[in-house]
């Protein structure tokens, strides 16, 4: 079986990534916090091994957002590009919009719902956490 493969950057270009492997968790996230390091209504993200992501262009700029959070940025535009938690120190999350072939990974849920903007509609099927999901 082939491993996947996916590529992707930042809105300038200065800043390119490579992933291989799986991706787990695809999903939306309402959370104040993804909203407003993103200034969108909502984040799509994907979870991957920290070590299958390889920086191939450019340095990934981090933020300390929260006691245990880094955030992974572009420092020439700003694109959002990473989210880190201490407590899960194997993984990072990537911002799915990011990928050149953003088509090839679909969220499977919505999660922190409990602070959805109440002007986003939610017009999926697709299940719905009031805070994190249960399996992250």
């Amino acid at each position: 079986m082939t491993q996947s493969v996916y590529a992707g950057g930042c809105l300038c270009g200065a800043l390119r990534y490579e992933i291989s492997g799986p991706v787990s968790n695809p999903c939306f996230c309402h959370c104040a916090s993804c909203r407003r390091a993103a200034g969108a209504p909502m984040v799509p993200w994907g979870t991957f091994a920290r070590d299958a992501v390889r920086i191939t262009r450019g340095r990934l700029s981090e933020f300390r957002s929260s006691a245990q959070v880094w955030r992974g940025f572009c420092a020439h535009c700003g694109t959002s590009l990473t989210y880190r938690h201490e407590a899960r120190s194997a993984e990072i999350d990537v911002t799915l919009a990011t990928l050149d072939d953003p088509m090839r990974i679909e969220p499977a849920m919505h999660v922190w719902v409990k602070d959805r903007l109440p002007w986003v509609a939610i017009g999926d099927s697709l299940p719905r956490h009031e805070t994190g999901a249960a399996s992250t």
